[in-house]
């Protein structure tokens, strides 16, 4: 993609405080220009240009390494440019630490909160400037002050003021760090994946607050993998790959196959592997009769080998409990289990692992991996925590199973080398490291909960065709996931929940209106519904793919 792409929208011309050279500089918030940055030999951004304006949600798009946080942290003070020209509201700056971008009105937003738990709300967001009387902390001073800054930002009812910090959901924390950068007068916000640990509805909060900032012509650098919140959210769209400028497009107008072919190098028809024919399909592996627990309510399913079962679902419609009950976490208290046409009780997770079960979880870093300890160590942990069942059963555990080397071989892990730790990885081979740890010992059955959750698309592509090879092997898939174009495109078949319940089952090819049709109390679709969705071309956000 080049500057002189018709539908591509170049960076304005960097306006000084002396004049303009072509845009109005009531119009430009920010503009970075031939941004080049070097570490040693290697060449993290290239020439890079972005420019934002005043009032304006700008979306700052691609793969891991595409060089974003490394244009954020020159951006922010922690780095300083090589070559290229930053300016602000029309003057150039050069910020020598991020002190000088926050006094100049620029707050970045980490996806790691910068809060002290144990600090009230108070305390964090006036930090090192509390106010004083005759030399004493002025309780009553910046009580009025904090009441002051959340009432204007519409937060007074969400945030409580005297609350401990490390009390507070990931949505109030969020909203403290937005709520200090506002106190520092911020002008221009960076917030990177800001919700990656968000429900749904705290998602739509998040972006009621986004509204108002940008309505007070605050201008937000919005850093996201998920392409409904940016298709959501951001006024325009910038792509960067391996540490150069792609182009820049209007959200409106630009579809979920062109970012991804921005992004990635090849169309959205190529990134998500062939469904499964009928005829690929074996028996069925699991099936599950009036399944419930305190969480779950008449619960019928089936898969069969060979088939990816996507879960699809509203925030706390049960799909994440679901998987728990399957793997003996949150076990079922009512209704029949069978596996194979055997019933089986699962009253704990090894009682599920012994019988073939793999269960990748939302949150790898916690539930799926063992960050400090070597890539080998992690991929061998299901293993040997069966090995002692399988010596009573008078097997060794050993004989049959593939090396380690063989394991992450079949994943395609990106690593130094098995001796490295796993928090040192990419998301996408974090998640490559757990899939193989369950590849070691599951057989019959892998449940996947948020396969694919912070990792950049072309990770994303990579675990997809992993889960569609896992059904190919013939074990039976169950995929959980939030993001209904990753449902539509990699289910044979398409559960929908609602309220811990089975509101409706789609074929594969399904559209996204259809499911939410089900997860919001609509009505299934018919079979002469599903023929004409069958015949019309696929969309994504109102694009053919």
């Amino acid at each position: 993609m080049t500057a002189g792409d018709p539908a591509t929208h170049p960076p304005s011309p960097i306006v000084t405080s002396g004049g303009t050279t072509g845009a109005a500089a009531t119009d430009v918030a920010l503009e970075m220009r031939g941004i080049v940055k070097r570490f040693g030999p290697v060449v993290a951004l290239d020439g890079v240009d972005f420019t934002c304006h005043v009032g304006e949600v700008h979306a700052l798009v691609g793969e891991n390494g595409a060089g974003k946080s490394t244009l954020m942290k020159i951006l922010g003070g922690a780095y300083q440019p090589d070559e290229g020209e930053v300016a602000l509201f029309g003057s150039r700056v050069r910020f020598a630490h991020p002190l000088d971008a926050q006094h100049a009105g620029i707050s970045v937003i980490h996806q790691e909160f910068n809060l002290l738990p144990h600090r009230s709300v108070a305390q964090n967001i006036y930090l090192g400037r509390e106010p004083h009387r005759f030399g004493l902390l002025d309780d009553r001073a910046l009580k009025r002050q904090v009441d002051a800054l959340l009432r204007d930002l519409g937060i007074e009812h969400l945030v409580d003021p005297n609350a401990p910090v490390g009390e507070l959901s990931v949505a109030e924390q969020q909203m403290v760090e937005i709520a200090k950068a506002m106190s520092f007068d911020a002008r221009v916000m960076v917030m990177d994946e800001p919700t990656a640990a968000l429900s749904s509805r705290e998602v739509d909060v998040l972006f009621g607050l986004i509204r108002q900032l940008k309505a007070r012509g605050v201008t937000v650098v919005y850093i996201s993998h998920r392409f409904r919140e940016i298709f959501e959210i951001a006024d325009r769209v910038t792509v960067l790959k391996d540490g150069a400028w792609v182009a820049t497009r209007a959200r409106d107008g630009l579809e979920s196959s062109e970012l991804v072919r921005l992004m990635v190098g090849r169309d959205l028809a190529d990134y998500y592997p062939e469904r499964a024919q009928p005829d690929q399909l074996g028996d069925v592996v699991l099936q599950v009769r009036g399944g419930g627990n305190a969480a779950l309510h008449d619960i019928d399913l089936e898969v069969r080998a060979g088939e990816v079962l996507g879960i699809a679902g509203l925030q706390g419609a049960g799909r994440t409990e679901l998987a728990r009950a399957l793997f003996g976490a949150d076990p079922f208290t009512a209704g029949e289990v069978r596996l194979r046409g055997e019933p089986i009780v699962n009253r704990r997770p090894r009682d599920a692992v012994r019988r073939s079960f793999g269960f990748i979880t939302e949150d790898r870093k916690s539930e799926g991996l063992s960050l400090r300890q070597p890539i080998a160590d992690n991929v061998v942990l299901a293993h040997r925590a069966l090995r002692p069942l399988l010596a009573r059963l008078g097997r060794s555990g050993r004989k049959g199973h593939p090396s380690v080397q063989e394991l992450t071989t079949s994943v395609d892990l990106r690593a130094a080398g098995l001796h490295q730790e796993a928090q040192f990885l990419s998301g996408g081979n974090q998640q490559k490291v757990v899939l193989a740890k369950w590849l070691a010992t599951a057989k019959d059955l892998l449940i996947f909960d948020e396969p694919t959750r912070g990792i950049d698309v072309n990770g994303k592509a990579a675990i997809h065709h992993l889960i569609r090879e896992a059904a190919r092997d013939g074990m039976a898939v169950i995929m959980i996931s939030s993001e209904l174009l990753e449902v539509v495109g990699m289910s044979d078949r398409i559960l929908v929940m609602r309220e811990g319940r089975i509101a409706g089952v789609l074929p594969g090819g399904s559209t996204e209106a259809e499911i939410m049709a089900l997860a919001t109390h609509g009505e299934a679709p018919t079979d002469a519904e599903h023929a004409r969705a069958a015949a019309a071309p696929a969309t994504v956000h109102g694009g053919a793919t």
